[in-house]
Formats: C-alpha cells, structure tokens, sequence
C-alpha cells in the first residue's frame, strides 16, 4: 500500500499520513473472501472495511449470506481471507504459519458458539472447562485455580463451578463458556449468535456477562446477533450486506436542561476506502434509482438523481400502460 504525504504547516516539510487504522485493534482493508463452491466461486466478502478500537463493544448485524459470518470466521482465526489486509492486535492473518495461527487463537481471540453444546466439554465441570485453556497454555495450576474462581464469580457461575454442562440450563452454559473464552485474557472476544437458542430474559443475563468482560476485564467485544435487543445495547452497531459494511448505528446518551437523560440512535451509510456508498434498498425504491445516478456536487452535500435514460424508460413505461 502507498502511503499519501501531507505538508507539515510549520516546516514545510512532508510527512506520512497515519496508515489506515493505525490506532485500531482490528483492521480490515478492502478485505475478501472466495469460496469455490463446485465450478462457482462465491464471493462472500468484497472489499469489505472494518475498524475496532481497543475496549470498544460492538454488534454485527445483516441477512444470512451478507458475509457477517465469514467476517467473525477470518478475524477469529478460523478462516483465512483471500485478499485485502486483515491484522489482529497486530497479527497479520493473511501471513500466519500454522504455529502462529494457533497461537493466535490460544492466547490473542475467544470465540462464542451459538450453540451452547460446542462451547464445553459435557464431562468436564465448570471450572475444570475454564481451566482446560491454561493448562494446554502452561499455566500454572496455582494461577489456574484462581483465574478460575474469579472468572466464574464475575460471571455470576461460582456457586456452579463443580457442575457439569448437563446440569446447567442454556444460560448458564454460555456464561461458563464466556469464562472459557476469557481464561487466556484474550484482547478480543467474539461471539456468534450468543443469545440465539435463549430466551429473551435469559438472553439478556448472557449479555450482561458479555458487557462484564468488556466493561471490568477490558477485553474487546465483537458480537454477531440477529437479536435487535442485543445490537441496541451496544454503542455501534455494524450492518454488512453483500459482504459489504453498508452502514453503522452509533448511540450516545444525551442530557437535557432538567438532567433527565434519553438514548439517542443514529444510522449512518459507509462511505468505503475505494469511495462506494451503499444506498438503503427503500430509498433506491422510492426515488427510482437504478443503474445509472447522477450526481451534483454542491457546497455542503452530494445531490444524487435517476439518470436521464432511467427516467426516460420509466415516462415510456407510463405512457404505454
């Protein structure tokens, strides 16, 4: 990648622009990802751009095949992209060796499974689930015993801890696994579908102990939800479509004169590196925009239009019915 050079004001002298995402924990630049599937390639991640700061809690939402699940399976380690740059607290995942991958997934991610019957090893208890990652990472046993206790406690699961997976409802086997997840003190943790197959109350205690471990143990949070209860919890919500990021809810809390505080969501659309702009499918419907746009440049704003010829076609349509 070429780096862009801006003049310093007080010397005159060229400097390097900050690489993109230089600040991030997770950078994903013009990433994607083609499956071949028999004689056709499938293209589940198109050029698609990501920034996560450290500490920051996050949801990733989209329709199945938008690319959201291929997106958690790169940056877990699981996967490996086939082009674009992709890089992890520093880990490059397009150039890891094997040993590194695996390294990688031991000590730098944790991973969530929606199915809480992936998570945990049914004839293992709890805390011996949580301490299985330290022992195979050599922690000592007199470390393991703690980082365990504690664990479970700030998951609300220390009073379970000599219980097996069967003997745990859905809830509490996905706050033992979040334990599991956390027991290398990974800097992130990603989680597919947590909530999927809980209630809603129970849903809900998952993700309390979600927002735990990013809030006291200060590890980054990238959670994959179709449950619109958990992505309006977060601060930023991500939505990919067509292997894409095509927009980003972020919330903040506002206080008014009285000092009553209130929510408040906005949507926005993702302008891309290379300059794409993905429009919502209502407003393409309602203004008729298809193929061609055209475009104004003004003083404050992009003005965006049908193209003559649509219009055209569209007055012909009319006129003949």
């Amino acid at each position: 990648m070429t780096k862009s050079t801006t003049m310093d004001a007080p010397s005159g002298m060229p400097t390097a622009n900050p690489e993109y995402g230089a600040n991030a924990l997770i950078v994903c630049d013009n990433v994607v990802r083609i499956y071949q599937v028999g004689q056709i390639e499938v293209q589940a991640l198109q050029g698609l751009d990501l920034l996560v700061d450290p500490g920051e809690m996050i949801a990733i939402i989209g329709a199945s095949g938008s690319g959201k699940s291929t997106l958690l399976n790169v940056l877990s380690g699981l996967d490996v992209p086939t082009a674009g740059r992709a890089h992890v607290a520093g880990r490059d995942l397009l150039r890891m060796s094997a040993a590194e991958r695996l390294d990688y997934r031991r000590h730098v991610v944790g991973f969530i499974w929606q199915q809480t019957s992936r998570n945990l090893l049914p004839y293992l208890t709890a805390a011996e689930n949580v301490a299985l990652p330290m022992s195979f990472a050599g922690v000592r046993a007199n470390d393991r015993r703690a980082r365990t206790a504690g664990l479970l406690d700030a998951m609300g699961m220390g009073a379970k801890a000599n219980r097996r997976p069967g003997e745990l409802s859905g809830g509490e086997q996905q706050r033992v696994a979040i334990a599991v997840a956390l027991a290398n003190r990974p800097r992130v943790l990603f989680a597919d579908e947590p909530t999927g197959e809980l209630d809603s109350a129970t849903g809900n205690e998952v993700f309390a102990a979600l927002r735990a471990a990013n809030t006291e143990l200060g590890t980054t949070v990238v959670i994959v939800t179709h449950d619109a209860e958990v992505s309006g919890q977060v601060q930023r919500t991500v939505a990919i479509r067509d292997g894409r990021t095509s927009s980003e809810t972020l919330r903040r809390t506002l206080l008014d004169e009285t000092g009553a505080s209130s929510l408040v969501a906005e949507e926005f659309a993702v302008l891309d590196r290379a300059g794409r702009l993905q429009l919502p499918a209502d407003f393409r419907a309602s203004l008729g925009l298809k193929h061609r746009v055209r475009l104004e440049l003004e003083s404050d704003h992009v003005g965006v239009w049908p193209g003559e010829s649509e219009k055209k076609a569209e007055n012909k349509q009319g006129g003949e019915r």
